[in-house]
C-alpha cells in the first residue's frame, strides 16, 4: 500500500476547515459539488506563460508580444460569470504579463533557472510530504532560491513568506534534499510586481518539520465516521455547504450579505 501523501493545499486546507479536506481529498462523493472557480483559471493561465517565458529556449517566448500571444494562446475559461467577466480579466492579465517580462528583459534576474513547475517530494515517516514549485533559481553564490507567483496579491512582506505554508514546506523539502545548499524563498505579487525574499534559520526549519509532522498525523488520523461539520464564516461562499447542511447538528448564521 502506497504511503499518504500531504501537500501545502491539502495542509492548508485542514486548517481552514476538516470538513473541506474530507469532500475534497477523502470522500469522492464531494468532487460532483465543485465549482470551477475563475481565479484559479486565471492563475493557471498566468503561470503557464511564465514557465513559458523562463523557458524560452525551448519555447520562443522571448518577447512581451510573445508572451501575450501565449496567455491567449493558454487561456483556461473555466469558472468566469459572463463574457464581460472574462473580457475583464483577459486584459488584467494581459497587463500583468507584459509588465512583468518587460521588467524582466530590462533587469534579468541574477542566476540562472534550474527547475519549472517541479514537483518536489520528502519522506516524512507517517507521510510523504510533496510540492510543486513554480521556479527554483540558482544564484551567483550557488544558493538556490525558490520563486512562487500570485497572481491576485497586490503586495508582500517577508513576514508572510516567512509564514506561508507552502514556502515553508518547499523549502524543508529542498534543504533535506540538498543539504549543503542555502535556500532562500521569494514571493512575487504579480500586480504590483513587489516581492519579498527570506530564508528560514535551522531551528526555525526543525521546528516547521516536528510541527508538520504531528499535524500530519492529526490529518491522517482523523476518525471521519464521527466527524460533524463546524459553521464557519467561509461556510457561506463554500461549494460543499448543500453537504454540511444534511448533518442535523449544522447550524449556520445568515451572512451579512443574505440579510441585505
Amino acid at each position: 500500500m502506497a504511503k499518504p501523501s500531504l501537500s501545502p493545499s491539502k495542509i492548508t486546507t485542514f486548517l481552514a476547515c476538516p470538513t473541506k479536506y474530507y469532500w475534497t481529498y477523502v470522500d469522492p462523493r464531494g468532487r460532483y459539488y465543485l465549482r470551477s472557480k475563475h481565479y484559479y483559471s486565471f492563475g493557471t493561465t498566468l503561470h503557464r506563460v511564465l514557465q513559458q517565458f523562463h523557458d524560452a529556449a525551448e519555447t520562443g517566448v522571448a518577447t512581451v508580444g510573445d508572451a501575450v500571444r501565449a496567455m491567449e494562446e493558454n487561456w483556461v475559461s473555466a469558472g468566469y460569470t459572463s463574457a464581460e467577466h472574462m473580457a475583464e480579466a483577459a486584459g488584467e492579465g494581459r497587463e500583468i504579463i507584459a509588465k512583468y517580462v518587460q521588467s524582466t528583459l530590462e533587469k534579468p534576474p541574477e542566476g540562472r533557472t534550474i527547475f519549472l513547475e517541479r514537483q518536489i517530494h520528502t519522506d516524512l515517516g507517517e507521510f510523504r510530504l510533496i510540492g510543486r514549485v513554480d521556479r527554483v533559481d540558482e544564484l551567483p553564490d550557488e544558493s538556490w532560491n525558490i520563486i512562487d507567483y500570485k497572481s491576485g496579491r497586490l503586495g508582500v512582506t517577508e513576514e508572510e513568506v516567512a509564514a506561508d505554508i507552502a514556502m515553508g514546506c518547499y523549502q524543508l523539502i529542498l534543504r533535506r534534499k540538498y543539504p549543503d545548499k542555502k535556500i532562500t524563498a521569494s514571493v512575487i505579487a504579480l500586480r504590483s510586481g513587489e516581492s519579498a525574499t527570506t530564508s528560514l534559520s535551522e531551528e526555525a526549519l526543525n521546528q516547521f518539520e516536528a510541527d508538520l509532522i504531528l499535524l500530519g498525523a492529526e490529518i491522517l488520523n482523523v476518525n471521519w465516521d464521527e466527524h460533524q461539520p463546524t459553521a464557519k464564516s467561509l461556510c457561506h461562499s463554500c461549494d460543499f455547504l448543500p453537504l454540511c447542511r444534511k448533518s442535523p447538528e449544522f447550524e449556520l448564521q445568515p451572512s451579512t450579505t443574505d440579510s441585505q
